[in-house]
This record gives C-alpha cells, sequence and structure tokens, in this order.
C-alpha cells in the first residue's frame, strides 16, 4: 500500500482526530494533518521512523499495538497518558485495528480527551449563559419597581432618618440593576468586518501599557501569515483586553505576557466543522489559577480575588461566542495560557 495510495483518501485528512498508519515493524508509514499539528511532524519528517521515537518511553500503548499485530483483533485503549516532544502530556482514548490490503498495516486513531472535554465545556457553558440571561431579565423587572416605590416613598417622608432607609434601597436596586445588565452583556449584534488579529492585540498592549510601569514585560510572537477574520473589532478589543489585565493582576503588575498567534487546521467549534482557524494565546508567567477554580473559571459569579465580581471571564466567553469562536484555559504554577480559537472565512462567505 502506497503513500499515495492512503493520502488520496481525503476523508483520513479532513478527521479532527490523529490518525496513523504504521507497518507491522510499528514505523509509520502515513499520518493526516491532524497527527501532524498534534506532534508538530511533518508527513515527510515521520514517515518511516518507529513509533517508539513519536512517543519516547511509552510501554502500555506500544503492547497494545503489538497485542494487534500478532492477534489481528482491533482494541480499544481509554484513557492513555502520552508523553509527546513538543507539546508535553495529553490524555487520550486510542483505537487500534488491523488494515489488511497488499500487505498488513496497522491504523492508530488518538483522540485527545481534553479536546472531546472543551466540547462538552462549550456546551455547558451555553446552557448555562441562557439560564442566566433568563434569570437576570426575570431579576430585573421587579427590580425597576421596587426603586420606583422607594422613590415614591420617600417623597412621603419628612424624616431624614427615615429617607436614608429609602436611600439604601434605592441605591442597592441600582447596584443590582447594573450587575443584571453586565450579566446579559452587551445587547448589540456583533458588527462584523475583515479585522486584523494583530492590529488587534497591538492596540490591547498599548492600552495596558498605560496602566503598567517597566515590571510588566510583553512578549510577542506573531504568525505573520495569519490572513484577516470576521469578526467584530471592537468586541475583540474587549475580549483580550479582559483577559490580558487579568493576567496583570495574578501578577500583580510584575512578569512576562506573550502574545502569540497561529494558524490551526481542522477545527470544530459549535459542532461546526471549519478547515482553517486562528489560534491567540495569552500566556503569563504569574502564580496560575486555583485547581478548584478551573473547571468553572468561565461560568458566572466565579472569581478567585476578593474584590472580583466575577463577571470578565464570563463575558469573555460571551464576547468569544457572539463571534463564532471557543476559549480555554490551561494553568499551573509560573505559566497560564488561555486560547481563543475563531474560525477564518472570507467575509464573502458569511453572507
Amino acid at each position: 500500500m502506497s503513500h499515495d495510495a492512503i493520502a488520496s483518501n481525503d476523508v483520513l485528512e479532513n478527521l479532527t482526530t490523529a490518525v496513523l498508519v504504521l507497518d507491522e515493524s510499528l514505523r509509520v508509514c502515513y499520518i493526516n494533518t491532524a497527527t501532524e499539528i498534534l506532534f508538530e511532524i511533518s508527513q515527510r519528517q515521520a514517515e518511516h521512523i518507529p513509533l517508539q521515537t513519536l512517543l519516547p518511553g511509552e510501554k502500555r500503548l506500544l503492547g497494545s499495538l503489538r497485542r494487534v499485530v500478532s492477534t489481528g483483533q482491533a482494541l480499544i485503549e481509554r484513557e492513555v497518558q502520552l508523553f509527546l516532544p513538543a507539546s508535553g502530556e495529553i490524555l487520550a482514548d486510542c483505537a487500534i485495528k488491523m488494515l489488511d490490503v497488499d500487505e498488513p498495516y496497522i491504523i492508530l486513531e488518538l483522540a485527545q480527551l481534553d479536546y472531546q472535554q472543551r466540547i462538552n465545556r462549550d456546551e455547558n457553558l451555553h446552557t448555562q449563559q441562557q439560564v442566566v440571561r433568563g434569570l437576570a431579565h426575570e431579576i430585573k423587572n421587579p427590580l425597576g419597581g421596587l426603586r420606583g416605590a422607594a422613590q415614591l416613598l420617600e417623597r412621603q417622608l419628612d424624616s431624614e432618618d427615615l429617607k436614608e432607609y429609602t436611600r439604601i434601597i434605592i441605591t442597592e436596586a441600582d447596584r443590582l440593576q447594573n450587575l443584571m445588565n453586565r450579566m446579559l452583556g452587551p445587547n448589540q449584534q456583533p458588527e462584523k468586518r475583515d479585522t486584523n488579529i494583530h492590529e488587534v492585540l497591538q492596540h490591547v498592549r498599548q492600552l495596558v501599557d498605560i496602566e503598567v510601569d517597566e515590571r510588566l514585560k510583553f512578549k510577542i510572537d506573531y504568525d505573520p501569515s495569519i490572513p484577516e477574520l470576521f469578526a467584530d473589532f471592537d468586541q475583540l478589543i474587549q475580549i483580550f483586553l479582559n483577559i490580558v489585565r487579568n493576567a496583570v493582576q495574578a501578577m500583580n503588575g510584575v512578569g512576562l505576557i506573550t502574545l502569540r498567534t497561529r494558524i490551526q487546521r481542522n477545527i470544530t467549534i459549535e459542532k461546526q466543522y471549519y478547515r482553517l482557524g486562528v489560534l491567540v494565546e495569552i500566556e503569563d508567567n504569574g502564580p496560575g489559577i486555583p485547581k478548584s477554580l478551573q473547571d468553572s473559571l468561565f461560568y458566572p459569579l466565579v472569581t478567585g480575588r476578593a474584590d472580583g465580581t466575577g463577571l470578565g471571564l464570563y463575558l469573555v466567553q460571551n464576547l468569544v461566542q457572539r463571534n463564532g469562536g471557543t476559549v480555554s484555559c490551561n494553568s499551573h504554577p509560573g505559566q497560564t495560557i488561555f486560547s481563543v480559537i475563531f474560525p477564518l472565512e472570507l467575509a464573502r462567505e458569511r453572507h
């Protein structure tokens, strides 16, 4: 079975899961695009090298592959911890089966669990957002009535001591009204146009530079080949401004923030497949986000700061979704990375 025969199958190239075709000695014959991205290696570089080179120190999966070679029986290994030299540890479900054409080959399919968990999390967040928006609408109406009644009562009172109570009611009603408005997010639909992501990031950097001193440094790592994306320029600024300011606060204004852009291939957002996307990473070398907060980071009213409202990242999630993207976070002490992915499509394809 030639490389051309395998590569001619467009289905493999369009899969979002990583697929490797191996010979009986477990040498690589072919990898699809998703594998190239996962391992950060090209088909040409990977061809004919042993799988052990791609997965150094891996024993469980190699043992399963050899068992499939000897028995011919397909296997699925769940939740295998794999170490990839290019990107570190991942958790994946591994499907192994024989492909008997001109000569025996083994197909190894790797489905990253964190990828599936992100899809599930996005769906859960979307559901929660709908609930929160509905609840905020329900609270706003009686709040308005409560405030109005307090104003009418205040006019009938002669005592300044009693008026102090009505002022407290009005002030607290206004505070809650403002909170509800923020939970509902912006009312306007995104005004999408062709947008240069690097212009957005540079503008955000300039805004934050004004607020900090020389103890906070920025590092720029852009892919200049990224084309324009179809999105709301102002909303993108709000997204990345919130994330960068969060990083500054987490580091108390001291440390390094890296702004990074890359092309992503074969992505799925809200169950919609896209051939190309742009990945924006905001990385800081701060203390990291507590484990207890990481799973609920984008939910409303979740915050790690005593003076925080817990709405900043919730609104980030809301705005990212409005512009067709997805956002996630990976954090441990010394490194926190917020990853935002938007589909790359020509403007004319969106109308």
